[in-house]
This record gives C-alpha cells, sequence and structure tokens, in this order.
C-alpha cells in the first residue's frame, strides 16, 4: 500500500468551538500533491460580530482586521474547489470540516469528504504521556510550528507533521507498494493513514424573519443594549436565542396600556 501523499491541508480559525452557534473567522488550505506544496490559500471572513477578548488574544485577530472580510457564503465555493479530489488534512480535522460543512450546507453546496488526521495519527503513534496537542506532537517529531493559532501557520504545520510522520512510519510500506503489483499486505502502521469519511450530519439553517429582526432591534432600544452580532445576518434560531438570553436578563418591553 502507498501511503497518501496528496491532500488539502486545512485549518480555521473561530469564535468558538460550536460548529452550531459559532463563525469562521479566517480559512487556510494548502494543496499537495506528491508531497510538494502545489497552491496556498487564506482568507479573513466576517463573522457578522464583536469578536470576543479571548479569541483577540488567542488568535491576534481583531475587529479591524475583520471590518472588510468577505461573508462565508462568498468564499466557500472557492475552498470547496480548492480541495477538489483530495482528503482533507488537519490537526482534529473533524472540527475544522463541521465548521466548513456548515457553510456549505448553508450555500446549498455538497461536500463530502474523506479526511486525514494527524490528531489520530499521533495518538496511534506518540508515547502516551506526551500530549497530543499540534504545538507538542510539532515538538515531538521536531516540526517547526510558526504562527500558531493563525489559520496558515497551523495548516502548514499540519502538512509538515504529516510529512514527518510519514516518513517515520510510512516509507516502508511505501517501498513495498512499489515492489510489488498491489499485492502486498496492508500494515497496522499503513492503516493509520488511510483517508477516513467524514461524518457530519447538518441542516440548512434558515435566516430571520422580519419580524424576528424588529423585536431584536425593539428589545435592543428599549433596553439600551449594544449587540455585539449584526442582526441582519442571524438565523432563526440564533435571533429565537438573543431574544430569549436579552429577555432573561433585562425582561420583556413593558408597554402601558
Amino acid at each position: 500500500m502507498t501511503v497518501p501523499n496528496s491532500y488539502a491541508a486545512i485549518d480555521l480559525e473561530t469564535t468558538g468551538l460550536n460548529p452550531k452557534t459559532d463563525k469562521i473567522i479566517e480559512i487556510a488550505a494548502i494543496r499537495v500533491i506528491d508531497g510538494q506544496i502545489a497552491a496556498e490559500k487564506r482568507t479573513f471572513v466576517s463573522p457578522h460580530r464583536t469578536l470576543d477578548d479571548r479569541i483577540r488574544s488567542l488568535t491576534g485577530i481583531d475587529d479591524g482586521m475583520l471590518a472588510d472580510a468577505p461573508d462565508i457564503g462568498q468564499v466557500i465555493g472557492e475552498y470547496i474547489a480548492f480541495a477538489d479530489g483530495l482528503p482533507l488534512l488537519g490537526h482534529n480535522i473533524r472540527f475544522d470540516y463541521s465548521f466548513l460543512k456548515h457553510a456549505a450546507v448553508n450555500s446549498g453546496l455538497e461536500f463530502e469528504k474523506e479526511g486525514i488526521d494527524t490528531l489520530r495519527l499521533c495518538r496511534a503513534l506518540m508515547p502516551e504521556e506526551i500530549p497530543k496537542s499540534l504545538g507538542s506532537a510539532c515538538g515531538y517529531f521536531q516540526v517547526q510550528l510558526k504562527s500558531a493559532h493563525r489559520a496558515m501557520g497551523d495548516a502548514r504545520a499540519a502538512h509538515e507533521l504529516y510529512q514527518a510522520i510519514r516518513k517515520r512510519y510510512g516509507a516502508a510500506d511505501d517501498a513495498a507498494g512499489d515492489e510489488s503489483a498491489g499485492a502486498a499486505p496492508v500494515s497496522a502502521a499503513a492503516k493509520l493513514f488511510c483517508p477516513r469519511p467524514l461524518i457530519y450530519k447538518v441542516k440548512r439553517e434558515q435566516p430571520a424573519t422580519k419580524r424576528q429582526k424588529e423585536v431584536l432591534r425593539e428589545l435592543a432600544k428599549y433596553h439600551r443594549i449594544n449587540l455585539t452580532v449584526d442582526i441582519d445576518y442571524l438565523s432563526r434560531n440564533e435571533a429565537s436565542r438573543w431574544t430569549d438570553i436579552i429577555i432573561a436578563q433585562y425582561g420583556r418591553i413593558r408597554r402601558d396600556i
């Protein structure tokens, strides 16, 4: 078996960890063919909300950097095309895929992919006592990690980490595959490298209704709240959630009878 050596290394920066409530703020992708970088792509993405201090501190991305960034719906098709025909690669790739799948479904696009997860490889091949974060794994395999918690830096690190793991554990299987006509047995190590289907089910979100937006604006004005989200880009579920949060914290609008 020849260990995979062509893929699209992907990494995202997001406003949080939940693809149902958080948003993408940066995407980076590297198209790798036969182990060599063929193309790179990176984009800031507007989350249509104010970033909290934790995300600004972690990533170094601030609201000004996203001020003129496109909506995810404007760029998701470009990234789907960029990765066409290749498995996705990343450290905990299912996390990135879940956000991308949300964006694809909301734009009416198909995005069914297989993935190679460097986190899974590290858990199987590194000593148990060593942490398996991207930074720790890069240190263990002597891969330099530049610009941690930025999409392109982490995408490049995942690519280089995979190449280091592949060189150490996959070289023998490559050689066996070259010497035979495809009849060589597949080793346990080689099986770890096989791309696996990325399964994530999500339904298309419906935009907030006109009435939902009106209610939110009325509540914000009545309670003198500066909302940290752009109401025009909320889904129905998000608008309902924000309405409930405001009412729970500040109360309903009191109307004179």
